[in-house]
């Protein structure tokens, strides 16, 4: 999805003080994005399939479940990917 005006204005302000930045810090800070970045979504997926095979009403899986889907949407607001 294309960054809107306020996005890329936070990218611009993120890109110069990454590279500027100490490059372990830096590291660590892409590691740490990227495993997040790559765990959340199946974590979102596993916690509904998990509701669901528990069978009857939603229950606490699934509350876990939306807390992790709104975790999920505050990563998509993120401009860091696109710094990183």
């Amino acid at each position: 999805m294309p960054m809107n005006e306020t996005q890329k204005a936070r990218a611009e302000a993120l890109a110069p003080l990454f590279r500027n930045m100490d490059a372990h810090t830096a590291q660590e800070i892409r590691e740490s994005y990227y495993r997040i970045a790559e765990n959340l979504r199946p974590l979102v997926n596993a916690l509904e399939i998990a509701d669901l095979d528990h069978g009857g009403p939603a229950g606490p899986l699934l509350e876990e479940h939306y807390i992790f889907c709104e975790l999920l949407e505050k990563l998509d607001e993120s401009v860091l990917g696109a710094v990183l």
